[in-house]
């Protein structure tokens, strides 16, 4: 565990917001510009877990990173360079801890949304989808199986929570009354063409992607895509060749580790129960093959 970056404190910059993974930071000087770095931290349930997974934050760096250079045709991005040499002076002394787990980006106005794409039916939806087949405004065919491929790709949105508590699940409608009709329009839009073509290509390299978050925000007046793009942390990853509709499937990201937590007498909120090495190591391992398989 002593390669795990679980928090950053750097003189020299100014601590803007600790997330559950990332730390960002504002540079003295550049007022238009943010520093993003990701930890080794990981959360479920919204919890922050005490143990963190080591190299976790290269790794979700690395996955942004390709996925901000193959879905740039379809909507701008935040990123400005990885590269920590060409960074403000004012990182480079922590240039040891930044290298490979950072990016200099655009600031922006983040939207007060999350932009989740799903195109097969798991976790909450699931659950929701058994109660009642009308599940946040889209009203599904009657007997779908769990991990099924929806008859068409859905744009879900949910509110922004405080680390701690829950997003919650809101309607198109809502989106349009919080952003505007065609802002709205706009969102969804951009969502589905970054999730459709993202999951063609993880497809050919053997991995399904059920479901996805995207983070958007505003610049000048425009949308760009922002934070983290289509990691184990925000996506579903499942193996192609593993698929199998009507039953939860093995996968390349947290899920193993919810799968863990959920087996224990925990109740899903602060203090989160200390996680074995065999979990770590699993997790880890997990993280590291889905950064092989997309990006070769």
């Amino acid at each position: 565990m002593t390669d795990a970056v679980i928090e950053t404190n750097f003189s020299g910059l100014n601590l803007v917001h600790r997330g559950k993974v990332r730390d960002m930071y504002s540079i003295p000087g550049h007022d238009d510009k943010l520093l993003m770095v990701a930890s080794d931290r990981i959360s479920a349930y919204d919890v922050v877990m005490a143990d963190p997974i080591p190299g976790k934050g290269k790794v979700l760096t690395s996955l942004s990173l390709f996925w901000f250079e193959l879905l740039g045709d379809i909507v701008e991005n935040h990123l400005i360079s990885a590269d920590v040499d060409a960074f403000p002076e004012a990182c480079k002394p922590h240039r040891e801890i930044l290298a490979g787990r950072s990016m200099l980006v655009h600031k922006s106005s983040p939207l007060p949304v999350e932009c989740i794409v799903r195109g097969y039916i798991s976790g909450s939806f699931w659950s929701a989808y058994k109660k009642n087949t009308n599940v946040c405004g889209f009203q599904l065919p009657d007997g779908m199986q769990e991990s099924q491929q929806f008859p068409e790709t859905l744009f879900t949105p949910s509110t922004k929570a405080e680390i701690g508590t829950h997003d919650e699940n809101i309607s198109i409608e809502r989106l349009k009354q919080m952003v505007g009709d065609a802002r709205a329009e706009e969102i969804a839009e951009i969502s589905i063409s970054l999730y459709r073509k993202a999951a063609d290509y993880a497809r050919s390299k053997g991995i399904i992607i059920a479901d996805t978050k995207f983070e958007l925000g505003e610049k000048d007046g425009r949308l760009i895509l922002i934070d983290e793009v289509l990691t184990p942390d925000s996506s579903r990853f499942w193996p192609l060749d593993e698929y199998e509709p009507g039953k939860g499937q093995p996968s390349f990201d947290k899920q193993f580790l919810r799968d863990y937590l959920s087996s224990l007498d925990w109740d899903k909120t602060p203090p989160p129960p200390p996680l074995p090495p065999d979990i770590i190591d699993r997790t880890r391992s997990r993280y590291e093959e889905a950064l092989a398989k997309i990006t070769g």
